[in-house]
């Protein structure tokens, strides 16, 4: 079965500057974070890779990286613009596309065959992708009553930034290790090398040893963008409150209303990967010195780029 690999990568440039070219070399040979995803991607067994950017950095995208992937496996591009909505809706003072709903959305007719979403600026480890791409081969197809998804769940601690509070989904699950629900929490900071939140009064609230999140990195059927994301956008634009230019339509906000209407289960496929991404301008300290160190434990080689 032929699986496609997502990438979002619409927003790039934006935490730190306009562009592609803002994205600095993290690797030891000049790699970024999207070339260890697609290394791994290509080694769990996905077969393309579907970029989602915007047009005004198609250029530089192909040049960085996206002429040199498809070398390696099989490309295709998807463009989110803000512009990109029904014409019957006034896209007023919005300056920015409408969140990953939308990006993922902007993929039909490109995406046909089941497919894992993920970012372009977060790093996930190999564990991710293996188990997100057996699942889409082996449980994707299954038929029942309602849609089938899953996800990767990362344990709370291996996402958390040395360097302030970060915004995770973390999840619940029931017994059979089935999403019910996704707690979007902020501010979550390492205290004492475990998560915790702090009260109002700054006594820190810590997480249990365990506690898995989603880092939005999900196994869907194809189906879904035109049968869910397309109408559930309509609706979603419909609802806007007047004069709110900065609502977004989330992928996990869809698939949790799903979840709670008992339209869709989503499988939860633990990995034990540390996750890191460059959330901080001061992350990309640590973020080199982490591939230094995959690369010298031989998880990778020292030159994925060629």
């Amino acid at each position: 079965m032929k699986t496609t690999l997502v990438i979002m990568a619409a927003g790039i440039g934006s935490r730190f500057g306009q562009g592609i070219k803002q994205m600095e070399p993290l690797g030891p040979s000049g790699e970024i974070i999207i070339d260890y995803s697609i290394h791994d991607a290509i080694e769990a067994g996905f077969d393309k890779i579907v970029f989602i950017i915007r047009h005004d950095l198609e250029k530089d995208f192909k040049e960085v990286i996206g002429d040199r992937i498809a070398k390696k496996i099989e490309v295709e591009y998807a463009f989110q613009e803000k512009e990109n909505i029904p014409d019957w809706f006034d896209l007023g003072e919005r300056t920015k596309p409408w969140g990953t709903g939308q990006a993922i959305l902007a993929t039909k007719g490109i995406v046909k065959e089941p497919f894992a979403v993920i970012n372009a600026d977060d790093y996930y480890g190999k564990e991710g992708f293996k188990v997100v791409h057996d699942w889409l081969v082996s449980g994707a197809s299954e038929t029942t009553d309602k849609r089938h998804m899953c996800m990767a769940g990362f344990e709370l601690t291996n996402t958390l930034s040395e360097n302030g509070g970060v915004t995770r989904g973390v999840c619940k699950a029931n017994e059979d290790g089935y999403l019910t629900e996704i707690i979007e929490t902020e501010n979550i900071e390492k205290i004492d090398g475990k998560a915790a939140v702090r009260a109002e009064d700054g006594t820190p609230n810590f997480y249990p040893d365990g506690t898995l999140v989603s880092m939005n990195m999900w196994g869907i059927n194809p189906d879904f963008i035109e049968e869910v994301l397309e109408p559930g956008f309509e609706e979603f634009l419909k609802n806007i409150p007047e004069g709110n230019i900065k609502k977004e339509y989330l992928l996990p906000m869809v698939i949790g209303e799903l979840v709670e209407k008992g339209e869709a289960d989503v499988k939860i496929l633990p990995t034990p990967d540390k996750w890191f991404g460059v959330t901080y301008q001061e992350d990309k300290y640590y973020v080199k010195d982490a591939f230094k160190d995959l690369v010298a434990k031989g998880i990778y080689p020292e030159n994925i780029k060629d």
